[in-house]
C-alpha cells in the first residue's frame, strides 16, 4: 500500500510541475534577420508587478544569451498576456473489490479524486515585427502555480517557463 501511495504521489507531483507549450509562427519570415527587441510600452501582462519583473528579467537574459539586444527602435516587439485559472482534478485512484464462485459474481469500484482543483497559469508571448506590425511568432505556456510559493520558487518557475518557451525559438523554418 505504501508503494502504491508513493507512486501516486510522484505522478501527481510530476504532473503539477510540467510546463506545456504550444507554438505558432509565420513560416514565411526569415527569423535570422532580427537582432533587436523591446516590449510594448502599454503591455498589460496580467502578472503582479513582481512576477512581471521576474519574467522580463528571465526573457532579457535568455534573449541576450541568444545574441538579441534590447533597443529603443527594435525589429521585434514583445507582448505578454497572462491569466490564472483553476483546473479540475484529473487524477483518480480506483479501488475495486470483487468476488465470485459457482457462477455468481459481484464487484464494487470507487473512483477517488486526488486533491482539489489546481491553480494553473497561462502565459502568452507574442513577437511582433515592428516594421510591418505583424505577429510573427507566438507561444502559449501553461504550468502549475502554487499561490503561496516563495519569491525564489516563483522566479525559478518563471525561468523554467521562459527556457521551455524559447527552446524552439527561432523556429526551424522548412
Amino acid at each position: 500500500m505504501r508503494y502504491l501511495l508513493f507512486i501516486v504521489l510522484i505522478v501527481v507531483m510530476a504532473s503539477c510541475s510540467s510546463v506545456k507549450v504550444n507554438y505558432d509562427y509565420d513560416k514565411t519570415v526569415d527569423f535570422s534577420s532580427y537582432s533587436t527587441y523591446n516590449y510594448y510600452s502599454d503591455m498589460q501582462s496580467g502578472l503582479s508587478q513582481l512576477d512581471e519583473k521576474r519574467l522580463l528579467n528571465a526573457l532579457d537574459s535568455t534573449l541576450k544569451a541568444r545574441g538579441y539586444r534590447l533597443a529603443e527602435e527594435p525589429e521585434l516587439f514583445i507582448n505578454i498576456m497572462s491569466n490564472e485559472y483553476r483546473s479540475a482534478p484529473n487524477n483518480n485512484v480506483g479501488v475495486g473489490l470483487g468476488g465470485g464462485g459457482r457462477n455468481v459474481g459481484g464487484g464494487i469500484s470507487v473512483g477517488l479524486p486526488l486533491g482539489g482543483p489546481n491553480m494553473q497559469r497561462s502565459i502568452q508571448i507574442d513577437l511582433v515585427d515592428a516594421q510591418r506590425d505583424a505577429l510573427v511568432w507566438q507561444a502559449v505556456a501553461e504550468s502549475g502555480l502554487r499561490e503561496n510559493a516563495s519569491p525564489s520558487v516563483r522566479e525559478d518557475k518563471l525561468r523554467a517557463v521562459v527556457k521551455k518557451v524559447f527552446s524552439k525559438f527561432p523556429p526551424k523554418v522548412k
